[in-house]
């Protein structure tokens, strides 16, 4: 099913120079700049993305690699010089990554420490599609291209005429391992590298395949060159040397896993006997197809160009954590019990973030793949014991509400179906009623919440007010799907009557959502310029989706 949306692009103030895009887009992914939103600053919190080389949802993206190993502002449109082509399943700068690695070619000396290996750029000797990443490395004189597919990805790195080409890997460090395989042409590794949410043995395993033979080949320790083939230490990785015509490319085949070594193999046949060229255009064919999902007329040049690019951004998280096995069975490494699983897994999305228009996005625009989500949020409650607040890949102790409720019951009520919806309804009931093994996940403050109809200001529990007005939406998502379901009438009046907490904090006084100590008094002194003390003020009795009645519950 195709959406076509006849732009309000034409209703807005535009110059009449403007250019105007004629007829319906035909190639959507040759309007994207990935590169949009990268001029970040952290202090303003301004950009902050990174452009992804991916496909949609897929396990693995990559990314040149322009701040130092760690920075969760991996890439930063001023930066000068790059030191990888980095693997990444980063969701934000500030949740930062999990599982990385990177590729760097270099000429001369085999520099491998991050700095000394980095290379001025110019972004006019780049570029950036979603399905397609190249740049020019002026320290090195050399041109490196990448390509991907959901779980493996083709480089090109095309050498000048020296006898001193090579292509750095770098496992990076708290924990990694590395070995060279030179009859194989082959190096293989992983990383332990995270921020949170894994088990003790969580690993991201990687298989590289060149072809061409290695002239010369050394694994690298904590700064320092070594003699044997195979490193474990904090930081390890290696260094291959070719021996190439100069502008003969030297190609290479990269996949990983989060299972096994042996998956990674499985996982690198997505690309098989396939050249750059071929994945290449397939990657661009299923960004095409993906993106081809709206078409969009009547705006401008840039107009459209913005509507492509924020849509390419929609399309990636939460990622597939889930791979396929050689029977091509679905199966994931589970970040709750660290042991291989079937069925499907996703991570790397907050809902607080999300749960007002990426998962209704989704529900409209690619319902399949929000049943696959619904299924992976499964999942989630039967290793994890909870449903996700935040996921990176396992839970993240950050931000506040239970907006999981509003996810499931959103799928539902637009119509997914398919799926143990039973269990799902079982894990929002767990959530709304009971506090987690961290503060994010059930609710903080539930039994203030259930008791009194609010969380109260002085119990030593932050965001008090935002805690209840999202406990408060949440409710209204349990009870829409409470009725869709058909559950008792005293459960479903439970969440009619909960769903209407939100008007406990309005002070009529101020006409703003005010904290409220236990005792039932408003908190003071309250300043409602003073940013984190008041909410945008509200109509007492309403709530979006929501109508108040004599009766005190939420009715429609």
């Amino acid at each position: 099913m195709k959406k076509v949306i006849v732009a309000a692009f034409a209703l807005m103030s535009i110059k009449a120079q403007a250019q105007y895009v004629q007829g319906p887009v035909t190639d959507p992914a040759e309007w994207v700049n990935p590169l949009m939103g990268t001029d970040s600053r952290g202090e303003l919190s301004n950009g902050n993305t990174y452009p992804s080389i991916a496909l949609p949802w897929g396990m693995n993206f990559w990314t040149p690699q322009t701040g130092g190993m760690g920075d969760g502002w991996q890439y930063t449109y001023g930066a000068s010089k790059i030191r990888g082509l980095k693997q990444t399943h980063q969701p934000s700068p500030w949740m930062n990554d999990y599982g990385m690695f990177s590729l760097m070619p270099v000429t001369g000396a085999p520099k491998f420490n991050e700095k000394d290996r980095a290379s001025w750029f110019s972004h006019k000797a780049e570029v950036v599609k979603p399905y397609y990443y190249s740049v020019y490395l002026a320290d090195h004189n050399v041109t490196a291209e990448m390509t991907p597919t959901e779980r493996a990805a083709a480089f090109r790195f095309t050498f000048p005429k020296t006898a001193r080409s090579y292509v750095v890997v770098d496992a990076f460090d708290r924990g990694s391992y590395i070995k060279v395989i030179p009859a194989e042409r082959k190096v293989i590794g992983y990383s332990t590298r995270n921020s949170g949410g894994v088990t003790k043995n969580f690993r991201n395993y990687f298989v590289i395949v060149f072809d061409e033979p290695f002239e010369t080949s050394f694994a690298w320790k904590d700064g320092k060159e070594t003699a044997d083939a195979e490193q474990t230490g904090n930081h390890t990785g290696a260094v291959v040397k070719f021996n190439v015509a100069a502008g003969k490319p030297v190609n290479a085949k990269v996949a990983s896993s989060f299972i096994s070594f042996e998956q990674a193999e499985i996982n690198l046949k997505e690309i098989g006997t396939d050249n750059f060229e071929t994945v290449k255009n397939k990657a661009k064919d299923t960004w095409n197809k993906t993106l081809g999902r709206i078409t969009v007329e009547g705006g401008t040049v840039d107009q459209v160009r913005t509507f492509y690019s924020t849509l390419y951004r929609m399309l990636f998280f939460p990622l597939k954590l889930y791979e396929k096995d050689a029977q091509g069975n679905i199966i994931h490494y589970s970040p709750y019990t660290g042991k291989v699983t079937p069925g499907y897994m996703f991570a790397g999305t907050g809902f607080w973030d999300t749960f007002r228009a990426q998962y209704p996005f989704l529900n409209l625009m690619f319902p399949a793949i929000n049943k696959e989500m619904q299924e992976g949020l499964i999942n989630d409650y039967k290793e994890g014991g909870w449903l996700p607040e935040w996921s990176n890949p396992g839970y993240q102790n950050i931000m506040v509400g239970n907006n999981s409720a509003s996810v499931v019951a959103d799928a539902y009520m637009k119509g997914l179906r398919g799926y143990d919806i039973n269990t799902l309804y079982e894990a929002m009931i767990k959530g709304a009623n009971n506090e987690g093994p961290i503060d994010a996940v059930g609710r903080r403050g539930a039994k203030y919440y259930t008791t009194l109809g609010y969380v109260p200001y002085n119990v030593g529990i932050n965001e008090n007010a935002a805690r209840t007005l999202e406990y408060a939406y949440d409710d209204f998502a349990i009870w829409k799907l409470a009725v869709a379901l058909k559950r008792p009438a005293a459960e479903i009046e439970t969440y009619a009557k909960r769903c209407m907490n939100y008007r406990n904090l309005f002070d009529p006084e101020t006409k703003l959502m005010r904290g409220k100590n236990e005792d039932g008094k408003f908190q003071t002194p309250f300043n409602p310029l003073k940013w984190g003390m008041h909410l945008p003020r509200v109509i007492a009795g309403i709530t979006p989706g929501a109508y108040s009645t004599t009766s005190g519950g939420c009715r429609t």
